[in-house]
């Protein structure tokens, strides 16, 4: 018996009984159990396929972490290509065209394509988040946008086919987390270039520093630091190093947590930017 199971399936073999179902494991879906405790996204993906009858097709954020995309809160809703308007609380259920080639395998679900997933992201999703989403995927798997239009191609009718070109545009798989993804837009919708992500710089000894994002040309770079850079004295100390090293060669690095406010972001990559005019035209 697997880790997620059909109930009545389990009852009628003997591998489970009723009063361990009710005692040592829980329902996540209509007659579908696991032993009591954190689910993982992949259990409560697992656990909306056996509901479907092992029918449906594992589609959006659950389908893009199937293809080992990062950064899904285990309790998403899990998106199935499945026809049933009753669905339980956790799924959402569409009934849309797939083609056979939209169609492949992941741990044993059945499971949109990369392109097939990136396109439903594209047309669904919606802000930041959305393109989040997408990042996350574009960093797993490296999917070309090319293959993506060409499933547009295919279903021109589509609902969210028209936002397809913009949130395809946006998309930047040097992205490390949703974070970067959303500092990535603030710089952008506060007018500065589309930065570049995940810069190499050289360093001593044949090995390289990549930089978060920035402008190669000008030397200004802008780095997320999460919570591990804080809490972790290795990291710490690895980050003071490299700062130093950077700005021994003339970068100027904006750094950011997550208690920054954007206007205060903002303000400091615009200094950096003015700082480098200055030196430029001097």
């Amino acid at each position: 018996m697997s880790r997620v199971f059909v109930g009545s399936e389990a009852l009628a073999a003997g591998q489970v009984n009723r009063y361990q179902l009710a005692t040592t494991h829980q329902r996540v879906f209509p007659d579908v159990y696991a032993p009591r405790g954190d689910l993982t996204l992949l259990d409560r993906t697992t656990a909306a396929w056996l509901w479907s009858g092992r029918k449906a097709t594992v589609t959006g954020r659950a389908a893009a972490a199937l293809h080992g995309a990062k950064w899904f809160d285990p309790d998403i809703p899990i998106e199935l290509n499945f026809a049933n308007n009753r669905s339980p609380r956790g799924v959402v259920t569409r009934r849309e065209t797939l083609l056979a080639e939209e169609l492949t395998y992941r741990g044993g679900l059945p499971v949109t394509t990369v392109a097939r997933t990136a396109f439903d992201l594209a047309r669904r999703g919606t802000g930041r988040r959305g393109i989040a989403d997408l990042d996350a995927l574009a960093n797993a798997t490296h999917f070309t946008v090319s293959d993506v239009l060409t499933i547009g191609d295919a279903h021109p009718h589509l609902r969210g086919i028209r936002r397809l070109p913009s949130a395809l545009n946006a998309i930047d798989a040097g992205a490390q987390s949703p974070r970067e993804t959303y500092l990535r837009l603030d710089l952008i919708d506060a007018g500065f270039p589309r930065p570049e992500t995940q810069i190499p710089v050289a360093r001593p000894g044949g090995r390289w520093y990549y930089l978060d994002m920035g402008w190669p040309h000008i030397l200004v770079a802008v780095e997320y630091d999460g919570e591990h850079h804080r809490t972790s004295r290795t990291a710490y100390a690895v980050d003071v190093e490299r700062q130093d090293y950077l700005v021994s060669l003339g970068w100027i690095v904006v750094r950011v947590l997550a208690d920054h406010r954007r206007a205060q972001v903002i303000g400091r990559v615009q200094r950096a930017f003015i700082e480098r005019s200055r030196a430029i035209s001097a």
